[in-house]
């Protein structure tokens, strides 16, 4: 999927979805375009960026010993 954005030196141009959040982090674009409309980037809100990291909550599966199989 493209979207337009807006650059820092009033360029526009097409990028792809997966793009925009670097784009966004590093400062390059000042607005990017929805459906609804520009969103300007430090004014609208925008999701908020995904953790890097795995999940983070406590583990709830059991280890593999207990399993059915290993019952047989």
């Amino acid at each position: 999927m493209l979207i337009q954005v807006n650059y820092a030196d009033d360029r526009y141009d097409y990028v792809k979805d997966f793009m925009l959040e670097p784009l966004i982090k590093s400062g390059s674009i000042t607005k990017f375009k929805r459906k609804t409309g520009w969103v300007l980037i430090g004014i609208d809100p925008i999701r908020k960026t995904r953790p890097d990291q795995g999940y983070g909550g406590s583990e709830r599966r059991k280890p593999a010993a207990n399993s059915l199989y290993a019952s047989m």
